[in-house]
């Protein structure tokens, strides 16, 4: 028998907010929305039911690193402190990094989020996602400025991906219902990846989308356009500088253009430090961008350009990357941000990019993002104080995650 919700307001993404709303759900998918008296309803009250949120962007694996990356003056200098902490590992070890995962993933469940772009060097965290029903697209990256054997890279990152599949395959029964998600092998960024590493990975692509951190520093502007800079003595200091690379003289768009692997479908993430005709290039080629402003101030890379990226009409996504760049997972905290920011950007567009061009960035916008009939319905109520009359401005004004509980996955 099909389930009614009904709220103070309900919140398409597609279309203008309803007052008096309601959602008709069934068999888990949305078959009706409309507004008025239903007597059948469940009344959820002073609330606003939205769909479940997408972050874009994220390093799970990276948790336990919370508070111990100091803010940074550079990206470069981040990175350097990025490493130090990594190397010396997390204090209890391997059980507290997975127990750190958890938390996390909990935690952003809880703040209503129902899709996740996780990027991953070890694919360690593949079993917190799936622990908490976050389904999305792992990205599993890969860095090799000088890779010596590009092709076993690659090979070897696949095979371990396929380990992950089998071991989740195995673990649900038939009855339970899992989250999508999928996989996909990807560059870091231009300045840690070959040539012949992008190559690689572009030829053993999956069809899905693929990720990459770009335009995300001036030094790394710099660094393409000459081969000088921090990320040169950077990459000299670790020892993996190649004397073979040569510098595109180009900006981050026209390098991985020239590469081919700006491809539809590709997360362009942060773009901090992009023009605006690399950002109409990016929109050309069916792109997205995905934006993760607190994380930018933190390393030292400045706050991207919101206003810009909505004028030139690049869809945007929104990332809150890790707990080692920012204080939470909470999609709510990173939009509160964006409306710092960017004022003049509708808070309509703000939402839009938390959950409808997220969710079409990872692949699954056919289901998530929207509250329209035949999609998924996975829906989160957000508590709404008397008095509200924009209920789209009061959710991009600072929501706590106690503010927000699932109505419906």
């Amino acid at each position: 028998m099909p389930e009614v919700l009904r709220a103070r307001w309900v919140l398409p993404i597609a279309r203008p907010s309803i007052a008096g709303g309601w959602v008709e759900i069934d068999h888990g998918r949305v078959r009706a929305v409309g507004q008025g008296a239903r007597p059948d309803a469940t009344d959820l009250g002073d609330a606003v039911l939205l769909p479940a949120l997408v972050n874009a962007h994220t390093h799970l694996e990276l948790s336990w690193m919370a508070g111990r990356v100091p803010p940074a003056a550079s990206l470069a200098e981040w990175i350097r402190d990025l490493l130090r902490v990594r190397r010396a590992g997390a204090p209890g070890g391997a059980d507290a990094e997975a127990r750190a995962s958890r938390e996390a993933a909990a935690a952003m469940a809880a703040a209503g989020t129902a899709l996740v772009g996780d990027v991953s060097n070890s694919l360690t965290c593949v079993r917190a996602l799936a622990e908490h029903r976050l389904g999305g697209v792992v990205f599993h990256e890969l860095i090799g400025f000088n890779a010596v054997d590009p092709a076993g890279m690659v090979r070897d990152a696949w095979n371990r991906v396929s380990e992950v599949e089998n071991d989740l395959g195995g673990r649900f029964s038939k009855n339970v219902k899992r989250p999508p998600r999928s996989f996909s092998v990807v560059a870091h960024a231009p300045y840690s990846v070959s040539p012949a590493l992008f190559a690689e990975i572009i030829r053993r692509a999956r069809p899905g989308p693929l990720a990459i951190h770009l335009g995300e520093s001036i030094e790394e502007i710099e660094f393409l356009r000459t081969g000088r800079g921090p990320i040169r003595h950077m990459l000299e200091e670790l020892g993996v500088w190649s004397g073979t690379w040569r510098a595109p003289a180009c900006d981050p768009v026209e390098y991985v253009h020239r590469l081919g692997y700006l491809q539809p479908g590709l997360l362009a993430v942060h773009a901090v430090h992009l023009a605006d005709d690399a950002l109409e290039r990016l929109r050309r080629a069916g792109a997205t961008v995905v934006t993760c402003p607190r994380s930018n101030a933190r390393v030292g890379a400045g706050l991207p350009r919101l206003s810009h990226f909505y004028a030139t009409r690049v869809p945007v996504a929104v990332g809150t990357d890790s707990l080692a760049s920012t204080a939470s997972l909470n999609l709510f905290d990173e939009l509160s941000v964006m409306r710092r920011i960017a004022p003049d950007v509708a808070a309509a567009a703000l939402l839009d990019s938390a959950t409808r061009q997220g969710a079409v960035a990872l692949g699954l916008g056919d289901d998530y993002g929207a509250i329209e009939p035949g999609r998924r319905a996975a829906l989160i109520a957000v508590a709404v104080p008397a008095g509200v009359t924009d209920v789209e401005e009061y959710l991009v004004s600072g929501v706590p995650a106690s503010a927000v509980r699932w109505a419906a996955s």
